[in-house]
């Protein structure tokens, strides 16, 4: 049996959870491998891509802040990786050669699902917080899924507006001064920002308007319950919070580089839940 390296490229990168999540899976699975921290700095990048198949590397995780500038350093970049823009997974094929995925968009879905398996994206509008990099791999999801209307709200409207224009049709821009009335018929509301975050402020929007069956999702994990949830929980909204992403972008990873399609079991979350 090959031995199998993967990890996770970052600056810094010792805070992830990701090793947690891969050797839990290699073990479980009985491979041969491990999963390691790469701690590199921007300017090393792409020496370090270039020294994966050299060192026997199936491939690597890519967290800040490389997702952007390893786009322009593989040898190829997968169609979904491509319209959103970013990097979250590299894939060593055939004599080194490099490829881009990203993966975030399919375990955005996936979250969604294992918290409501009947859960439809053209059920009802989608309103998604925030314009940064995790927005459009949340849009792209959505938009692939079948979501009809999206609504984009951001501090910044010319943000906004532009990832609006680039993403098309559903997605639409809303002033953030309008926020609170994108929430009336709602099916999902999504924050994609770093608000509610261990150490950064509760996401400024008031959820009086929410319809009581809208599914609400954060993708921050630390707290596991951010305010934004707390608060639809407290409104007998159905939730879903950021480990659900973190874990099924993960699975796709993790088959591609070892061949094996792992489980979300409870043992691995409370493995995870620990550590926070």
């Amino acid at each position: 049996m090959t031995y199998k390296l993967a990890g996770i490229m970052g600056w810094p990168v010792a805070h992830s959870r990701s090793p947690v999540i891969h050797n839990h899976w290699i073990a479980q699975h009985g491979l041969q491998g491990a999963y390691v921290l790469l701690p590199v700095q921007p300017e090393q990048l792409q020496t370090a891509l270039r020294a994966l198949p050299i060192l026997g590397f199936a491939g690597c995780n890519l967290t800040i802040p490389h997702k952007v500038a390893a786009m322009t350093l593989v040898d190829h970049i997968e169609p979904l990786a491509a319209r959103i823009g970013a990097i979250n997974t590299i894939v060593v094929g055939n004599e080194g050669a490099l490829t881009g995925r990203n993966t975030d968009a399919l375990g955005f879905i996936q979250s969604l699902l294992e918290a409501q398996p009947g859960w439809q994206a053209s059920v009802g509008p989608v309103t998604v917080v925030g314009a940064g990099g995790a927005a459009r791999a949340v849009l792209a999801g959505l938009i692939d899924s079948g979501a009809r209307d999206i609504r984009l709200i951001n501090r910044s409207w010319a943000k906004a507006h532009d990832m609006a224009q680039e993403f098309g049709s559903p997605v639409r821009a809303v002033v953030w001064e309008d926020r609170h009335d994108t929430l009336d018929d709602l099916g999902l509301l999504v924050n994609t920002t770093n608000q509610g975050m261990h150490g950064q402020p509760a996401l400024d929007l008031s959820l009086e308007r929410l319809h009581p069956q809208a599914l609400v999702s954060d993708i921050v994990y630390v707290p596991l319950e951010t305010p934004l949830l707390a608060a639809a929980r407290q409104r007998g909204n159905a939730t879903v919070n950021g480990l659900g992403m973190l874990v099924h972008q993960a699975r796709a990873a993790f088959e591609a580089w070892f061949g094996v399609s792992p489980g979300v079991t409870p043992e691995l979350l409370a493995k995870l839940a620990a550590t926070f």
